[in-house]
């Protein structure tokens, strides 16, 4: 049975207060939060009579307020309760894209509401406990109501409200053991340090503290909506705290949530979403019958086409249209456009594209929900892919299409992994990227650059694909053996015996040798490498290249013998050689554990300490990822910094423009199989109509540019070489 009560008329809009701090009115926090600059007065005898007159009513008339450039003439057909506060109305309209509607308010119950200055409300039946900023819109909304126990979707309690009440993320794995507390301005990083660690119970504590300092647990905030803000058409609008500049327009349910909007940054809620519990960034987009419940979704990102997000942090500048999303922690520049059957229980390191019909960590093919799956950053699977927890991909790994029954640890970078069923075998192609598909890798490196919205680009987001995380993951722990022939040495002898016989054999012998890998898979079949020679000599191109860019960016501007100096005297350390992925943002390992130590100590206090030393990184990364490559590029070549000559730089300076002739042609050739591809061609009457529909190859923008950006090279290089001779 419904438990409804009875009260009297004359309580509606009082007592929002129940338990009042001593001196203080049941409106001292909305006074705080009311920072308009209004001056308010009570009606006049006259506009009193002009009210009653346009069919208003109110349970007490010396309770409304308004202030001097009020015109009681835009007021008609209201329902008054409680204290109501009106600025400025003007004879005037607000038009906003095809709406054009008068300022005043008409047709609406008002229950102890804050208004701003020439505001527009038609048609709220329902409007309960709001501040409105300046020339906000509201049109035709059955319900904007705020609770004395508001939250705004924050994992917070307020006073006398049980724990069972908090709302979690339970992000990463669905048996809750990784769960964080949500909260307004809540990055990929936060969440991620908070899941790791759980077995550190002074840390996770501090967490749940750091979390609850940023808030007090008052009871009786207001909600407030932004200036400029327009609202219409929408069914539920609870406990919701909207910026400035968002538009809402056909939502079906927005429930305990804040809705971040800057004039810079708009944010925007379309047709049919019901979002539950959540926090949304600045400049989101989310329409289409989104379904969001227990969510955080970063700066710029994007919900839509019927999506589905639960239990989840989306990261910023990433987008899931069509499908469901679980259990998910979601690192920056995600993409998601299909229908997938699930994302749940999983790390997503960013810059990752989950193709149709994927079915990715699905509690189905595992005996229970506690598993998870962490991909690393570039994790990409194809058409069908289905895989299972436990699983661990290095970034950039593709998987082919394919049924992956057996939990798999991949910890080669740029792989394609595939499944054989034929031969009941695991074969993997370390570096299919570069030997391949170079286009692809190098134009979503532009892309995710050139869709990265924030007006502030901090912290840095780590978009290319050459960097200290995919540089520092294992080549391959290969065991290279003749076929029908097994050895087991132990792994430091396996290490020295694979780099020999990659370095001394032609590439013709090692083609003939059977390279089976152990670890990657948990089964007792084959998981074979292929192309072991090709990757092994193309890693060692890619990382000479990100050490000599390196070695170029930091001798930029220098002249002569000042260029070898500088490289002599870069001070390299090992502890530049071990990097974290916090959130998107490359991190050292050191760094890291000190902030994780502070935040135990009690040094850092707050979120906002946090996100300052993430800024305090971020404005160390460039240098820092400078000197991991600089030690990269010692290891690989055996040589020190120290030590450099300037012949030997100019040695490397040829190898390196020649591998970077070799790159753009890859990029190009890649590209070039889909036109000269017939299976591709079969669909158009000639070329001519190919290249109206798909645009030329020579007209290629990004071929284009990458052409340009060698031509450029090859004269510093010259220019380089002059000043070391």
């Amino acid at each position: 049975m419904n438990n409804i009560n009875k009260i009297s008329i004359n309580k509606l809009g009082y007592g929002f207060i129940k338990d009042l701090p001593k001196g203080k009115d049941e409106y001292y926090l909305r006074n705080k939060q009311n920072r308009s600059g209004i001056a308010y007065r009570k009606l006049t005898a006259f506009e009193i009579e002009i009210l009653v007159r346009n069919r208003n009513s109110s349970d007490e008339w010396s309770n409304i307020l308004v202030s001097n450039e009020f015109n009681p003439e835009l007021v008609k057909n209201c329902s008054f309760f409680g204290l109501n506060r009106i600025g400025n109305l003007e004879t005037s309209c607000l038009c906003f894209s095809d709406l054009i509607v008068p300022i005043g308010i008409y047709n609406s119950t008002i229950i102890s509401c804050d208004f701003g200055n020439n505001v527009s409300v038609h048609n709220v039946n329902y409007m309960s406990h709001y501040i409105l900023g300046n020339e906000v819109i509201i049109n035709n909304v059955n319900e904007l109501v705020t609770t004395n126990h508001a939250k705004f979707g924050n994992g917070i309690l307020k006073k006398g409200e049980p724990e069972s009440v908090r709302i979690w993320l339970e992000i990463c794995n669905e048996n809750t053991g990784r769960k964080v507390l949500p909260f307004n301005g809540m990055t990929a990083g936060d969440a991620y340090l908070w899941t790791r660690n759980r077995s550190d119970s002074t840390l996770q504590q501090k967490f749940i503290e750091l979390t609850e300092n940023q808030f007090d647990d008052k009871l009786g905030y207001y909600g407030k909506v932004g200036d400029r803000t327009v609202i219409k058409n929408c069914k539920i609008i609870k406990d919701v705290w909207i910026g400035e500049d968002a538009y809402l327009k056909g939502a079906n349910k927005i429930k305990n949530v804040t809705i971040n909007s800057h004039p810079d940054a708009t944010t925007q809620i379309g047709e049919g979403c019901e979002l539950v519990n959540g926090i949304i960034g600045y400049g989101c987009r989310i329409f289409y019958g989104i379904k969001a419940v227990r969510f955080v979704l970063s700066d710029y990102s994007q919900l839509k086409y019927g999506a589905r997000l639960i239990n989840s942090f989306l990261g910023p500048n990433a987008t899931i249209s069509c499908c469901e999303v679980l259990n998910s922690l979601i690192f920056p520049a995600h993409e998601q456009h299909h229908n997938n059957s699930f994302l749940c229980a999983a790390t997503v390191m960013g810059q990752s594209n989950i193709a149709a019909g994927a079915t990715l960590g699905s509690n189905h093919n595992s005996r229970g929900a506690d598993g998870e799956v962490i991909m690393g950053r570039g994790f990409w699977p194809g058409l069908c892919v289905s895989i299972k927890h436990n699983s661990v991909f290095a970034s950039f790994a593709l998987l082919n299409k394919g049924d992956y029954n057996y939990e798999l640890n991949i910890p080669i970078p740029f792989s394609l992994i595939s499944n054989d069923p034929s031969k009941d075998e695991l074969i993997i192609m370390p570096g299919y990227w570069f030997l391949y598909n170079f286009y692809a890798l190098a134009r979503n490196a532009w892309k995710y650059v050139d869709r990265d919205k924030r007006k502030y680009k901090t912290p840095i987001f780590e978009y290319d694909y050459l960097a200290p995380d995919s540089v520092n993951e294992p080549v391959a722990t290969a065991h290279l053996t003749k076929q029908k022939k097994t050895v087991f040495p132990d792994e430091s002898k396996l290490l020295i015996l694979g780099e020999s016989l990659l370095t001394s054999k032609t590439k013709k012998e090692i083609d003939t040798l059977e390279v089976i890998v152990h670890g990657f898979e948990n089964s007792k079949r084959k998981v074979k490498l292929i192309k072991s020679y090709d990757a092994y000599h193309m890693f060692e191109k890619i990382i000479f290249i990100y050490g000599i860019e390196a070695a170029l960016r930091i001798t930029d501007n220098k002249k002569g013998e000042s260029i070898i100096s500088t490289l002599q005297q870069v001070k390299l350390s090992p502890t530049n050689l071990t990097w974290a992925n916090i959130g998107g943002q490359l991190i050292p390992e050191k760094k890291v554990e000190g902030l994780l130590n502070k935040i135990k100590s009690g040094e850092i206090e707050s979120w906002n300490q946090v996100h300052k030393f993430y800024e305090t990184e971020s404005g160390k990364y460039n240098s820092r990822k400078d000197l991991h490559a600089l030690s990269s590029l010692e290891r690989l070549t055996k040589k020190s910094l120290s030590n450099l000559s300037a012949t030997q730089f100019i040695k490397w300076l040829n190898t390196y423009l020649e591998i970077k002739k070799d790159i753009t042609i890859r990029i190009q050739n890649t590209r070039a199989k889909d036109y000269a591809n017939p299976f591709r061609k079969m669909v158009y009457e000639n070329e001519a109509e190919m290249n109206a529909v798909i645009g030329s190859i020579a007209d290629n923008s990004f071929i284009k540019e990458q052409k340009n950006v060698l031509i450029q090279l090859e004269t510093k290089l010259v220019g380089l070489k002059k000043e070391l001779k």
